[in-house]
């Protein structure tokens, strides 16, 4: 069958691409330039590359066409950010494909009420990203329930692996965070850390597409969480990553407005989103539909990207592995 990923150079789709081609797949992939994987791969070769500037095709009306065009069996749309891309992309598939699957994120359930938060709980999204996403998702699912149009949605956490910073027990990506725990200092949280973070393993969310393709008839008109098997705390993160580097965290906890002005806006501002958000996600649905069994832990995970950033000088710490 022949794959059509949009945007495939990415976090997810550097495993995604040799997943699919290994499993037999004839795989396309659309991107606006030609960015190297964050893993190199074999598989790659056998990846043909279209290039394509997603915003510019859009502004003229052709985007869909264009990717109509490649005469995919599947799409796999990994960068989409607006009900209106959605909807343009969708109207030009309409009965053309066998099977759409498209990213969303696990901020469009905006607070949770109930953790671990199930797909099924009550949206109540905000920010511009999520209450985007879950418009998305929302227009998605209706356009499986009213046109059978085949679409499937994969929400991933925090996503994270070697090549790219993840997101660190402060909840931003500043790699000092890591540098003081790795050095035994102090370290100053907002409030208590009782906030969570609920990271995932690029290669598990690449699982969970695999997933959502063999098991086509579960998955069709559903949502489902991509994160690993259970969030972590702030405090219970930067107690994690001390002891890594044989350390006791030295932790002090200070309420947001005071702990906001000890960092830059852009942290200040990224902390702010996680915490309020304070990602909890189930997979139960995922693991009977479509047999998800996450071969990382949040902390395996993070462990992987942090060894990385340490190898490449990227943050000053003694080496892990």
């Amino acid at each position: 069958m022949r794959v059509v990923m949009i945007g495939g150079s990415g976090h997810v789709g550097t495993y995604l691409a040799p997943r699919l081609v290994e499993a037999g797949y004839e795989v396309i992939n659309i991107s606006r330039n030609q960015r190297r994987p964050y893993r190199p791969h074999a598989a790659w070769q056998a990846v043909q590359q279209v290039v394509l500037d997603r915003q510019a095709e859009e502004e003229a009306g052709a985007f869909g066409q264009r990717v109509l065009a490649l005469k995919p069996d599947i799409v796999i749309d990994m960068i989409c950010f607006t009900l209106q891309s959605a909807q343009h992309l969708v109207e030009a598939l309409q009965g053309q494909v066998q099977h759409f699957l498209h990213t969303g994120t696990m901020w469009v359930h905006g607070p949770s009420v109930v953790v671990p938060t199930s797909e099924e709980q009550p949206r109540k999204p905000f920010g511009e990203y999520g209450i985007q996403k879950a418009a998305i998702e929302a227009y998605l699912l209706d356009q499986a329930r009213r046109n059978g149009f085949p679409a499937t949605i994969i929400h991933p956490g925090h996503i994270v692996g070697p090549g790219w910073r993840p997101v660190n027990p402060a909840g931003n990506l500043s790699p000092r965070v890591f540098e003081l725990l790795a050095r035994g200092e102090e370290l100053a949280l907002p409030n208590f850390g009782l906030e969570t973070l609920h990271h995932v393993h690029a290669d598990d969310v690449a699982q969970m597409f695999m997933g959502a393709l063999a098991h086509w008839s579960t998955a069709v008109g559903h949502s489902f969480h991509a994160v690993s098997p259970g969030a972590l705390t702030l405090r219970g993160y930067a107690e994690a990553v001390a002891s890594w580097f044989g350390q006791q965290a030295r932790l002090r906890f200070t309420p947001y407005e005071e702990w906001k002005d000890t960092v830059s806006p852009e942290e200040a501002a990224m902390t702010y989103d996680h915490i309020a958000h304070s990602p909890n996600g189930s997979i139960a649905k995922a693991q009977q539909l479509l047999g998800y069994r996450p071969r990382y832990t949040s902390l395996q995970a993070i462990y992987e990207a942090v060894s990385w950033l340490i190898a490449q000088g990227a943050m000053e710490a003694p080496s892990l592995s």
